[in-house]
């Protein structure tokens, strides 16, 4: 009988291991439930689970542009209608709590009752149109399991494009679903989710609602330059030219017509579609008053019809939505395209009720306690139902370039919310402008601002003061514990007869129960109930690493305040990217006004001073050319003591010219008229100074001294462009000492090549006379030693035929150690050896062929072989550098050499000759126009450029061509030829998207 005490620990360890693997194989099932729950929340929201919260009702699923407010009491959970409507909503008991854990059975989308949000469902065999509930909310159809923009979902109201959209990622809420794979289940399909009216935590009552100016419109100066009757000549010209343009747009409409209708935009290389925005066909929008103003009325009222189609509640692109670009292509290209073709007697007043329906979605950005606008608006209804705060970091354009959409959508709809939205953010800049020491340059913005609302150092430091009171209220109301227990314990031993022995706080009580003098356990008394409690722990208590924070007291409390600097880093200065557009609407919006809302004057009037006095400069170029430009300054301390600046030379700055002469004009200032001619002429020059004839994204110029005097020097510009210009004579001096030297070395090396080389020849005669010699030697000669010489090669044999090696052309064989008259196992031998010689030979391979040389390694090189010194590399001289930068004589750097189909220059030209009449300004235009198209057209559209300074005939495309081609750069060029009084600047303001709206007369 075996013994089981020898396999005790087995039979255990067995147990163990039969054990844990029937409780891994019960919960196998829940626990890939688990896993696949993880990977779909951890990537996407699902919208049938609301938001996760914590106490403070803080969202997080928030994202990153707004903060999420907490200084204001709890309001109605997510997802659940304020209190005044919850009687219209089913109410769900709480679910019981048990032990065991049950997968719950999941509702389809036609189960949830109205307004939630259902899991997957059979697809409908007709697509439904949502139906409005109550404040605006959204009932969530049902869309099948297909990919954006085939079958019935996103783009089903748009014709089929001729070439199927390629495969994409596509946020749905429920991805992937519990239990079901709508992959394999044709069954199922995911549920889109539909943005729905919040809850407004912040609203703004009528009495103190800032109205839209009424009244008869001021009188404001004439822009357009009276133009006389053209001759004919000159008419057959400008109208030739006018064909060429319209043709392109033609082609560009046709091209996302054909491969990316109901998309945001089209790629004109690859030919399929790109949805950078929400999908919302943004290129279509942001076109239809192009198509309208070029007569294109057909394409114009098939985009009309698919315009009306789009869902602005949902996207399966983007979780938040960019409000800025929101605004000024959607809001603004609809507002636009219903102004241009007749307003309401035009008959497309559906244009208006969309741009009214993408308005409500957009009034929920301004829901914050300072009416600051969120500027990546997480639209879904998770996110969307907590209070929130602007951001602490908003871009200047981006925060003042919602003015003329939201003020003409008033003017139409008669609507004041959408005025007083707006004039609450031109309030505020107007205070930060006015504010002594408010911006380091007078009347400019820096590019960032905290629109948050709150002063994070005044609330910590409140926090710091209240933490401090509560500490001084903790410990008085312990020290006067500890004397209650004190005397308690007094009354106590005088009672027993004992002696008592009080244990202070923060007393350590010691043990040593191994008597080696160290502590086993160290106690400490707690602060509270004067119990021992475990030294370290209770340590760090006292210290308050762990202590709470004092009853009422909020995370996230704020101080107000107004629009500040962020208050990190350098502040910078420019009329560039993120902060052009913000001071481009301050004349346009005193102009859409009628004059009535004299403010936009004054802080446009402020703005120009600054840049005059800080700002404009005249660049130091070949030619002496007498134009300007803008340049962007820093201050690290919020003054203008400490300046520097960067002369730059952007694309996005050209607008400024078109600034400058329309301020020049409505408010009577011909000095600013003359600045925007040398502005929009300095654009121009750009243009013509690149091999390509277009002006780059971004560059870098050297700046005159005086803007009066000024010459080229060229001494001056290559110190800036190579700052090691006075070097290269130095570097270039060493390098012909160094080739002087690699020359001797070289030289040494070739001469004891040549020694060695006659040292091997030699060796090789002696050898060649040896055996010579040898061969002449009769074959039974003897000599006095030939019997000592037998015997020698007697014993070589013998070793030879030991070892089995006899080397080929050793001196045992020329010796005749292995002669004809050998034995045979010698001679075998000697095969064996010549045959093992030639195998290493070719291992070796030094019978390769000339023309492929082998590559040897150092220990295989024959004897003999020269190592030749590497040759010195010779560096570049100041103009071979100089040529290797690609830069015309001025320029000190290009960083970014593209450009991406970009309007702001030709805006600055149309604008010019529609202020001046000179048609010079036109020859500008129309020299720009053909190298732009001879640069990017391509078979369906036209295509941004990677490198402006090639001289390449056919630069480099980048596969993009965004909306604002056909809205804006397109429609400038057309205008230039166009009759001056096609969209005239005495009845119509354009937006930065360059979507007119007609001046109220």
């Amino acid at each position: 009988m075996p013994r089981l005490r020898r396999y005790r620990v087995f039979l255990i360890f067995a147990f163990i291991v039969i054990a844990l693997l029937y409780h891994v194989s019960k919960n196998t099932q829940w626990e890939r439930f688990q896993m696949t729950e993880h990977s779909a929340t951890g990537s996407h929201s699902h919208h049938n689970t609301k938001p996760e919260t914590g106490h403070d009702g803080h969202n997080h699923g928030t994202g990153p542009d707004h903060q999420v407010d907490k200084s204001r009491p709890a309001p109605p959970r997510p997802n659940q209608p304020p209190p005044e409507q919850q009687q219209h909503h089913t109410t769900t008991a709480p679910a019981s709590a048990e032990t065991s854990i049950k997968i719950p059975k999941l509702k389809s989308g036609d189960e949830a009752h109205k307004g939630a949000y259902g899991l997957p469902t059979t697809a409908p065999t007709k697509s439904r149109k949502p139906k409005p509930l109550v404040d605006g909310a959204y009932e969530t159809p049902s869309v099948p399991a297909k990919k954006p923009g085939t079958g019935t979902g996103h783009h089903d109201s748009f014709p089929k494009p001729k070439k199927e959209e390629p495969e994409g990622e596509t946020f749905y809420a429920d991805w992937p679903p519990k239990l079901t794979d709508p992959v394999s289940d044709p069954n199922t399909t995911p549920t889109a989710i539909h943005w729905r009216k919040p809850y407004e935590y912040y609203p703004i009552p009528e009495e103190k609602m800032i109205m839209l100016p009424t009244g008869k419109p001021k009188p404001i100066p004439k822009v357009q330059f009276e133009f006389a009757p053209e001759t004919p000549a000159a008419k057959e010209k400008r109208e030739a030219r006018l064909i060429k343009i319209k043709a392109e747009a033609k082609k560009a409409w046709t091209g996302y017509r054909t491969y990316a209708w109901g998309h945001d935009e089209v790629r004109p290389i690859s030919k399929g579609p790109h949805d950078p925005f929400c999908g919302w066909a943004a290129t279509l929008v942001d076109a239809l008053d192009t198509l309208w103003i070029m007569g294109l009325k057909r394409e114009f009222e098939e985009g009309v019809k698919a315009a009306k189609a789009i869902d602005f509640t949902t996207t399966p692109y983007r979780n938040d939505i960019p409000v800025f670009e929101t605004i000024i292509r959607y809001l603004g290209g609809l507002v636009g395209a219903y102004d241009v073709s007749g307003g309401k007697e035009g008959g497309y007043t559906v244009l208006l009720d969309k741009a009214e329906e993408l308005a409500e979605i957009l009034m929920g950005v301004f829901d914050t306690p300072n009416r600051m606008p969120i500027l990546y608006y997480q639209w879904r209804p998770q996110d969307n139902e907590v209070p929130k705060r602007a951001s602490a970091s908003s871009g200047v354009a981006e925060l003042g370039s919602m003015g003329m959409e939201f003020t003409r959508l008033a003017q139409l709809t008669g609507k004041n919310k959408y005025y007083d939205a707006i004039a609450r953010i031109t309030d505020a800049l107007e205070e930060l402008q006015n504010r002594e020491g408010g911006t380091a340059i007078p009347g400019v913005f820096p590019q960032n601002l905290d629109a948050s609302g709150c002063n994070q150092t005044a609330a910590a430091e409140k926090r710091r003061e209240r933490e401090e009171e509560a500490r001084a209220r903790e410990e008085e109301e312990r020290r006067r514990e500890e004397e209650t227990r004190r005397k308690e314990e007094d009354e106590e031993g005088k009672k027993r007869g004992a002696p008592t022995h009080h244990h202070r706080e923060g007393e350590t009580l010691e043990t040593d129960s191994n008597g080696d003098g160290k502590d086993d356990l160290a106690f400490e008394v707690h602060r509270e109930t004067g119990s021992a409690a475990h030294g370290g722990l209770a340590k760090r208590f006292s210290m308050g690493e762990f202590r709470p924070s004092p009853p009422g007291m909020m995370d996230d409390e704020c101080i107000p305040q107004p629009l500040k600097s962020p208050g990190y880093g350098s502040d910078s200065y420019s009329m560039g990217g993120s902060q052009d557009s913000a001071y481009e609407y301050f004349p346009k919006q005193y102009v859409l006004l009628g004059g009535l809302v004299p403010k936009y004057r004054t802080m446009h009037l402020k703005t120009v001073e600054g840049v005059k006095n800080y700002l404009l400069f005249r660049p130091q170029a070949k030619g002496d050319p007498d134009v300007l430009f803008s340049a962007k300054a820093f201050s690290p301390d919020g003054t203008d003591k400490a300046l520097t600046y960067e002369y730059e030379v952007t694309h996005l700055t050209c607008f400024l010219g078109g600034m400058f002469g329309l301020g020049g004009k409505i408010f009577n200032k011909p000095e600013d008229v003359e600045i925007g001619k040398r502005l929009a002429a300095g654009c121009a020059w750009a243009y013509e100074a690149m091999p390509t004839g277009i002006m780059p994204e971004y560059a870098q110029i050297l700046p005159c001294d005086s803007a009066a005097e000024c010459h080229f020097n060229e001494t001056q510009w290559g110190l800036k462009v190579d700052p090691y210009m006075t070097d290269r004579e130095r570097q270039a001096e060493e390098y012909e000492k160094n080739m002087a030297k690699w020359r001797e070395d070289v030289a040494d090396a070739k001469r004891k090549k040549a020694q060695a080389e006659a040292e091997e020849k030699r060796r090789a005669e002696e050898e060649k006379r040896l055996q010579e010699e040898e061969s002449r030697r009769p074959v039974n000669a003897t000599t006095p030693d030939e019997g000592q010489m037998q015997t020698s090669s007697s014993h070589a044999g013998h070793d030879l035929k030991e070892k089995d090696s006899v080397p080929a052309g050793t001196h045992l064989e020329r010796r005749g150690v292995v002669r004809g008259d050998a034995p045979d196992e010698y001679r075998g031998a000697a095969k064996t050896a010549e045959e093992k010689a030639k195998k290493v030979e070719g291992a070796l391979d030094f019978n390769s062929s000339p023309s492929q040389p082998p590559r040897i390694e150092v220990w295989q090189r024959p004897l003999g072989q020269t190592f030749l010194p590497p040759e010195p590399v010779k560096p570049l001289t100041h103009e071979e550098y100089m040529a290797s930068q690609k830069l015309y004589p001025g320029f000190t750097t290009i960083t970014d050499r593209r450009y991406i189909l970009r309007p702001e220059a030709i805006e600055s030209v149309w604008y010019m000759y529609r202020i001046t009449g000179d048609p010079i300004w036109q020859d500008r235009g129309w020299s720009m126009w053909q190298a732009v198209i001879r640069a990017t057209q391509t078979e369906i559209g036209h295509s941004a450029i990677s490198d402006v300074t090639t001289n390449e005939k056919h630069p480099t495309e980048t596969d993009s061509m965004e909306s604002f081609w056909l809205a804006e750069t397109l429609k400038y060029f057309y205008l230039l030829f166009a009759e001056p009084d096609v969209i005239s600047l005495d009845e119509w303001v354009l937006n930065t998207e360059a979507h007119p709206f007609r001046r109220p007369v």
